[in-house]
């Protein structure tokens, strides 16, 4: 986000734009007043004033431009000279990639890390819709800060998301989407009603924040109490549908306790077991998401340390079912019934599959049929 002052004129002298004595704002790669322009203000510092001349082909070539939006009418191919000021440079950043979270930085924090998930952090904002009505505060006016720990659903979907991006001392301003918000219903809040469908925007400042440990900060004993922690996390999640949070805690639980040299025999066994449960639990997760690759991923990763573990052949079976690689199921099922051949839901399994390969022989049967079929040709006499 730019503020930038600018006088555009023809070569004659004729002006035909200029800005307000403030200067105006807007997205750097929208294309504001030209497409070339981000090109110029990337390569400026805040207060640098520069004089451009513009060829025609770069400006509005041989087309010119009508009169509107600010300008007046340019002829066509004409030569610009414009005197530029870039007053400001607010770095946006896409929190979420479609542009439904944005965060505009107003003030830079302090150092080069910032809250990751899992952290306990404390920030101070007024949040209001986007009209100006201010619904809550928190550090502002005698109100006490808020303090809450990221991806842990303790606050909006947006707010949780974009305070993870944050350093200590940063200010922002967070302007959130409705599905990353409340959504479609009413909130009452603590100033005002937050109507449904609302956009939201946060003037935030992030006070303190305490980075959750990664892995290689903790001994072996604190490692598998944070794995069994997530882990656990992760299955009140899958209970309540919530399948790609779900995902995210089983993963992360399998790599504090990965494979790095680091554990005794007798603990390692036990974060085996805990690798083994979570690629098993993130299997399912991956199934009920329909991301069947990732579920065929994490069984084999089961497969690799326990070749004949049968929930990971069953789960793996029912991947390639759905990715209608058929022979590779058929073969994990009969692995899964030759080590436990009175599992229900495995013979359950093979039944569709039979079902299903049958159907498919049929199609096939039709296609190569009308493929190979002798063609008559019809003589009118």
């Amino acid at each position: 986000m730019a503020t930038m002052k600018y006088q555009v004129a023809l070569e004659a002298g004729t002006v035909v734009a200029e800005t307000p004595e403030g200067g105006v704002e807007f997205y750097v790669n929208d294309g504001h007043l030209l497409p070339r322009l981000p090109k110029v203000i990337m390569t400026m510092t805040r207060g640098e004033k520069a004089e451009l001349i513009v060829q025609p082909q770069y400006a509005f070539g041989e087309k010119g431009r009508e009169a509107g939006s600010g300008f007046r009418s340019i002829p066509p191919d004409s030569m610009l000279y414009i005197n530029i000021e870039l007053v400001s440079f607010k770095p946006v950043i896409n929190v979420t990639g479609d542009f439904t979270v944005i965060k505009k930085i107003f003030k830079e924090g302090e150092g080069a890390f910032t809250a990751n998930e899992g952290a306990n952090v404390t920030v101070r904002y007024t949040a209001m819709l986007e009209d100006g009505t201010v619904f809550e505060k928190r550090g502002i006016d005698e109100t006490q800060p808020l303090k809450f720990v990221t991806d842990e659903e303790q606050v909006i979907t947006g707010l949780d998301r974009a305070v993870a991006t944050m350093k200590k001392g940063e200010r922002a301003i967070i302007s959130i989407h409705p599905d990353y918000a409340f959504g479609n219903v009413e909130v009452k809040q603590d100033l005002a009603i937050v109507p449904p469908g609302s956009k939201v925007v946060y003037d935030i400042e992030m006070v303190d924040f305490i980075k959750e440990k990664a892995p290689w900060e903790l001994n072996s004993n604190e490692k598998i109490k944070v794995a069994e922690r997530k882990k656990e996390e992760g299955n009140l999640l899958f209970k309540s549908g919530k399948y790609q949070r779900a995902a995210k805690k089983y993963d992360k639980a399998a790599d504090f306790v990965s494979r790095d040299g680091s554990l005794g025999d007798d603990e390692e066994k036990l974060a085996k077991s805990l690798r083994v449960s979570c690629w098993l639990n993130g299997a399912a997760c991956c199934l009920k998401l329909n991301d069947f690759p990732g579920a065929i991923k994490l069984c084999t990763q089961v497969l690799d340390v326990e070749f004949h573990n049968v929930k990971a052949l069953y789960r793996r079976a029912q991947a390639y079912i759905e990715t209608e690689d058929f022979l590779l199921a058929d073969v994990d099922i009969k692995k899964a019934l030759e080590v436990d051949p009175q599992n229900r839901e495995v013979k359950v399994l093979k039944m569709k599959l039979k079902q299903l390969q049958a159907d498919s022989d049929k199609k096939d049967a039709k296609l190569y049929e009308s493929m190979f079929a002798p063609k008559t040709k019809v003589i009118s006499v």
